[in-house]
């Protein structure tokens, strides 16, 4: 007994390789089929122009694929279906097709398919996705060899056939229609606040964080079909029968009667059988191999990376300045420019890479958690609030936090 393997792929490039892998791994080249559209001359370059009429009829064997991706399919040849197209075939369902001849077409794609032993309703599905540009391999194969077919055809372009046969189904039902869609429309507030003079009434900003929630979801990520088909084989078996027959024979003779002679000189009757021997037939049904499916389950830590907004607050005093008071960010602009010119101008990395950093620094340096205190004492909280929102950067920017935080709060350590 033998089944058919098959499979359709995105291009021939992948599909000449499954052929060339099937072969060398020991199947028949007589028993791999090959089939695509060829509409638009897209496959005529691995066409074998040596396989005329007469060997696509015969269906001629698939050979390796010559000079690499690209080079030729031995037994290749294009055919001419009339009321369908151009196509270009090998193997045993190139000579379903063509028949008598090169366009003598009979039964089409669909019975051709039906032929190799697919199921009408499953041919349909096989025939539409050739029509849609993809590349048929089949192969016919002995039942134990049918987990070894399927395991050298799974491999990435390979077509998934029920998922694309829905799809396929939903595009030749819709009807395409124009929509007309209004603008929709609405107001956004965009505040801008702009602050003079002193403030009669308490205010409140609130601060703002995002948390990062990370979860886990289960989806699709591939997976094998294994599809078999029953094809009926003829079978051969030599027996050797034995048949009697029985001879009659009658010799004239002249002697006297013998005492013998005269004993058996009375009436009787003598009845002499044949037989012969007949073939008989039975068969028994043997489960000889079995294809286990089964998968294996890991379990594997994956980092995820992300960012998380916060609102962060920055004071600046208003009002004539006295000695050692806080002033704005601007006035450290050119403070912080030249300590990046200095340690990071040769770098390659923009003063913009550095500037939050700086600003970090500026708000530590204003921050009342943190006022009159000393570098080491802060650093390690610090760091914990950067790496919150900046994972595994810390040491890449705390110099420039730590040169803004010395510049604002005056202090060298």
């Amino acid at each position: 007994m033998t089944k058919t393997v098959i499979g359709t792929y995105e291009d021939m490039q992948t599909a000449s390789a499954v052929v060339n892998e099937l072969t060398n791994a020991g199947f028949s080249r007589n028993d791999i089929s090959i089939i695509a559209e060829n509409a638009d001359d897209r496959h005529s370059s691995y066409v074998d122009n040596s396989a005329d009429a007469g060997d696509v009829g015969k269906g001629a064997g698939i050979g390796a694929a010559l000079g690499g991706v690209g080079g030729l399919i031995v037994g290749l040849g294009a055919l001419a279906i009339p009321g369908v197209g151009p196509f270009v075939a090998a193997g045993p369902i190139a000579a379903a097709l063509a028949g008598a001849g090169i366009g003598a077409v009979t039964g089409g794609v669909i019975g051709a398919l039906v032929d190799l032993g697919i199921p009408e309703e499953e041919a349909h599905i096989y025939s539409e996705s050739i029509r849609h540009g993809n590349v048929l391999v089949a192969a016919q194969v002995p039942d134990s060899q049918v987990a070894e077919a399927a395991r050298i055809m799974e491999r990435p372009g390979l077509v998934d056939i029920d998922r694309h046969a829905d799809k396929w189904r939903g595009s030749d039902q819709t009807t395409q229609t124009t929509r007309t869609q209004q603008p929709m429309t609405g107001t956004t507030n965009t505040q801008s606040r702009q602050q003079t003079g002193n403030l009669n009434e308490d205010e409140t900003i609130e601060i703002v964080e995002e948390d990062l929630h990370i979860g886990k979801r289960t989806v699709e990520g591939g997976g094998v079909r294994v599809r078999t088909y029953i094809r009926e084989v003829p079978v051969e078996e030599q027996v050797r029968l034995r048949e009697e027959h029985v001879q009659v024979e009658r010799r004239a003779v002249d002697r006297p009667a013998s005492a013998r002679d005269l004993d058996s000189f009375r009436e009787g009757t003598i009845e002499v059988s044949e037989t012969r021997e007949e073939a008989v037939v039975a068969k028994e049904a043997r489960v000889v191999e079995e294809v286990r499916i089964h998968k294996d389950v890991e379990e594997r830590v994956e980092t995820v990376r992300d960012t998380a907004r916060r609102t962060e607050v920055e004071v600046e005093q208003m009002g004539t300045q006295r000695t050692g008071q806080m002033t704005g960010y601007d006035q450290y602009d050119s403070t912080f420019r030249t300590h990046w010119q200095s340690n990071y101008g040769s770098s390659g990395q923009g003063y913009e890479r550095y500037q939050p950093a700086y600003r970090y620094g500026y708000n530590l340096a204003n921050d009342d958690r943190y006022r009159g205190r000393n570098w080491n004492d802060i650093e390690s909280d610090a760091r914990r609030d950067w790496e919150s929102r900046n994972p595994g950067t810390w040491e890449s920017f705390k110099d420039s936090v730590r040169h803004s935080w010395n510049s604002v709060t005056g202090k060298s350590r």
